[in-house]
């Protein structure tokens, strides 16, 4: 005979999966008639709860769960590093997801937590993948939970980043500082709020400056390595090239340096790029990338020390935590060729 699940008895009740959740776990949050269908259906089906499925604030599983869209880049290395040794030092084990993107990925690892897998979860990704009650308070629906670097725009969420519409603005305001004008913008993940944060410091900067952009300089990307040499290619074939490139991540900028050491162009000689993140690997391109520094390992502390307190049963003082960042001026920047910026 096949085992019941938590999505057998949503049906025979008829409410939602995560509805029947939190029946199990946390009967308070449930009224009083929905509580009853769950329990009835719990019973004439004869299904026992899995064994990890007790309150979220026993910490009977001993595991957090860390969603990302990739683990293979470069820029979450400092940050699951740090996340492991905060976790261990409390006793608890990390589980890694890596969703590629995919919703139905995000979901598959937030279920590792409903069904008491997981004691919390660590989100580096841009929505919440839980079912929830729109009739009921949002935050107390959600298990013990942190927003990493992507912004998701529910008030009262812990959440820890730097400040991504500043960081950018400072790397265009340094390349202005230099004399360019024609900077061009290499777009990141098109559903990722960090690259709306930063394409609006980008924009603050030039607007400030008094410079119209062109169209022709805002090129999408997708933060992959791959997407940076293509948006570089484009924009060498402009009729007007821009004399700056700002790549809204280190992987696109090493993309579209790659491209221009193909092509032949001199760095920064012949044309600037900047980068955004400062992984291992921007200090050791030639030339070296100029970036704005995160500093991912204090994020990866900062965020498990901020689940710590909620596995705990503390709510945080301070729910939202901004690290600071840093311009790093390196080799890859430099001043405006004489022939190539007309006022």
């Amino acid at each position: 005979m096949r085992k019941m699940g938590i999505k057998d008895i949503a049906a025979l009740s008829g409410v939602s999966p995560a509805t029947v959740s939190r029946t199990l776990r946390n009967p308070e949050l449930v009224n009083k008639d929905t509580r009853k269908k769950v329990m009835k259906a719990v019973k004439e089906s004869g299904y026992r709860p899995n064994r990890f499925g007790s309150s979220l604030r026993t910490r009977q599983s001993g595991n957090i769960v860390v969603v990302m869209p990739d683990i293979t880049h470069q820029v979450n290395a400092g940050i699951i590093r740090a996340i492991e040794s905060e976790a261990q030092k409390h006793g608890y084990s990390v589980l890694l997801g890596d969703t590629q993107g995919l919703i139905e990925r995000e979901r598959h690892y937030a279920d590792m937590v409903n069904s008491g897998q997981a004691d919390g979860i660590l989100l580096f990704t841009p929505r919440l993948p839980f079912d929830v009650d729109p009739d009921q308070p949002l935050l107390k629906q959600l298990p013990p939970l942190v927003s990493g670097n992507e912004t998701i725009p529910v008030e009262g969420l812990c959440r820890v980043s730097v400040n991504n519409t500043a960081g950018a603005r400072a790397a265009t305001e340094y390349l202005l500082s230099l004399g360019h004008r024609r900077i061009a913008a290499v777009l990141g993940a098109s559903d990722a709020p960090s690259n709306q944060e930063r394409l609006d410091g980008y924009h603050q900067a030039m607007d400030e400056a008094g410079l119209q952009v062109d169209p022709q300089w805002i090129v999408a990307g997708d933060y992959s390595t791959d997407s940076g040499m293509a948006a570089m290619e484009k924009l060498l074939k402009l009729r007007q090239r821009p004399t700056a490139v700002f790549c809204f991540n280190d992987d696109m900028a090493i993309g579209a340096l790659n491209v221009l050491h193909q092509y032949g162009f001199a760095i920064p000689q012949d044309i600037s790029v900047m980068g955004f993140d400062d992984i291992r690997y921007a200090a050791l391109m030639r030339p070296a990338l100029t970036t704005i520094h995160q500093p991912l390992e204090d994020i990866g502390r900062a965020a498990m020390q901020l689940l710590l307190e909620q596995l705990n049963g503390r709510q945080p003082k301070n729910n939202y935590v901004e690290l600071p960042f840093e311009l790093i001026v390196r080799q890859s920047t430099g001043p405006v060729p004489l022939q190539g910026e007309s006022e």
